[in-house]
């Protein structure tokens, strides 16, 4: 008896015994910071896609059955984990805190679906439910506050996945909704075989929801393979895309704006010079990155005189995205059409403009966190029409950099007509980080989503010619002047996914909801029976 009270009373094993019961505690939050983690190893450069898959069930596992406080907490550290990482490249240049803002922000969205997560996970066939509210949480985020920031979206981490056919089907909602049911079936399957080993017997309902959860996906994904076509419905096109590099990185790198003009009508000329000795062949049209000319050539006769020399050498319809400045309003992120004979005969303005980078809401509340903001001293304005150029009678569908995020913005060209998606971007602000890779990856799922070719030229980071079937034909080295030529597919044939537009977005929300719902009306009976 004395022993017993000796061991108790010891100041040394009372820290000790409070370790061991500390410890359990801290299991499911170091998990869900795992489980975020494993989300953001599954994106590019990394070709880690299943990561994904242990990333849900390992969320699965931390979220299922707790109460919504705790759900909210573990979701938060689950987007920490994810977000973080995910999103390092916007402080490249910036520092740490614009950085941690936005990744704290989407984390909290992330934690708020795994509130709604934790509570319909104690339904019947709850990966469906569950799934179904992670999809509904990235339409939220992908459309609020500011127009939305999708970067992030599960479907955007599936470019070399066995799930990719599945674009083709219900877009990029379906394909991460099939994605998160395939990691939380995974889970389904595991805790039905412990409760085998356990018990030796298992309800059939729990078998079959694990079972429909991991399958249907794959079979799904399987049947979908004829979408995914690379044949040249409507003839070949030959495009070259220019990468002209900037002369250094960071966010003054467009100090010396004339540079940047002159490496790329640079590279332009080169290639004219290559087509003339018979190394490439003519392209048909020329496609140079977003802000290649931040000299507006509308005003600047210097950009305007190197512009068109450029274009003629090469003799084919270029786009130029030019940083366009109208004597009055705000400054306009325009792609123009340039004609060898005519000059600039048409363009599209940039419709989704990014907030904090092109234009500053709240800038006296931004201003406490960062005086970067100053930088931004004209915010640039959206345009409103959709962008397809006619080139060389080519139907060419204009999607700047940021906007190839955002489902709408993508899908509305090809309903409009294309035959190719153009994505003229420019990441020099962004140095050497992953964005480039995350971006390009987005630009190869959306050539699956709707059945097309997509040519990514870039200033600097990674510039690339996708097929429609989403495999990367040519692609260039980052800060490297170069240009790409190739003989493309064109297609005109739409997609379900293109079809269909927001309606599988919908009725995965619908589903959400639903569950949800019946939550609510259920925990409100149990409360009235109290």
């Amino acid at each position: 008896m004395s022993a017993t009270i000796t061991a108790v009373d010891d100041p040394q094993s009372a820290p000790s015994s409070r370790g061991r019961r500390l410890l359990p505690r801290l299991v499911r939050p170091a998990a869900a910071v795992l489980a975020g983690v494993l989300l953001y190893l599954s994106f590019p450069p990394r070709p880690l896609w299943w990561l994904v898959l242990p990333g849900f069930a390992l969320l699965g596992w931390c979220l299922h059955g707790r109460r919504l406080r705790a759900g909210f907490g573990l979701g938060l550290l689950a987007g920490l984990g994810f977000m973080l990482p995910l999103l390092h490249w916007t402080g490249e240049e910036v520092g740490p805190v614009p950085w941690l803002a936005l990744a704290v922000a989407e984390a909290l969205f992330v934690a708020v679906g795994c509130i709604g997560i934790a509570a319909v996970s104690r339904l019947a066939w709850w990966p469906v439910w569950t799934a179904a509210v992670w999809t509904l949480d990235e339409a939220v985020r992908a459309r609020v506050p500011f127009g939305g920031f999708p970067w992030g979206k599960i479907a955007f981490g599936q470019a070399d996945s066995v799930f990719l056919p599945l674009a083709a089907v219900g877009g990029t909602p379906l394909l991460s909704f099939a994605v998160v049911l395939c990691g939380f079936g995974l889970l389904e399957a595991v805790r039905a075989f412990r409760r085998y080993r356990s018990t030796g017997q298992v309800p059939r309902a729990t078998v079959a929801a694990a079972a429909a959860a991991v399958l249907v996906p794959l079979a799904g994904a399987l049947a979908a393979l004829p979408l995914v076509d690379d044949s040249a419905e409507d003839g070949t096109a030959t495009v070259a895309a220019i990468q002209g590099n900037v002369p250094r990185l960071g966010l003054d790198f467009n100090a010396q704006r004339r540079a940047v003009l002159d490496n790329h009508a640079r590279r332009t000329e080169q290639l004219a010079r290559e087509v003339k000795a018979g190394k490439v062949p003519q392209p048909d049209f020329v496609l140079w990155p977003e802000n290649s000319s931040d000299l507006d050539p509308y005003r600047n006769a210097d950009a305007r005189i190197v512009i068109d020399e450029a274009v003629k050498a090469i003799n084919a319809p270029t786009v130029v995205g030019a940083v366009v400045e109208p004597s009055t309003g705000n400054l306009r992120n325009t792609l123009i059409q340039w004609d060898p004979e005519g000059g600039p005969v048409a363009t599209y303005d940039k419709r989704r403009i990014q907030p904090f980078g092109e234009y500053m809401p709240m800038r006296s509340v931004a201003r406490i966190f960062s005086s970067d903001v100053d930088r931004v001293q004209r915010d640039f304005g959206p345009g409103k029409k959709v962008g397809v150029f006619d080139l060389a009678g080519t139907q060419v569908g204009l999607v700047t950099c940021y906007e190839a995020a955002f489902d709408d913005a993508v899908r509305d060209t090809v309903e409009h007509g294309s035959q190719l998606i153009a994505v003229p971007s420019n990441n020099a602000t962004f140095g050497r980080s992953e964005m480039t890779y995350q971006q390009l990856a987005m630009s190869r799922v959306r050539a699956v989503e709707h059945s097309r070719s997509v040519v990514v030229p870039v200033t600097s980071g990674v510039s690339a010619v996708i097929r429609p079937d989403g495999t990367i034909v040519q692609q260039t080295k980052m800060f490297t002047p170069d240009a790409l030529v190739d003989k493309v597919p064109l297609r005109s044939s739409l997609t379900p996914a293109t079809r269909l537009g927001t309606l599988p977005e919908g009725l995965l929300a619908l589903i959400a909801v639903a569950g949800l719902g019946w939550v609510a009306v259920r925990t409100v009976r149990v409360r009235r029976g109290r």
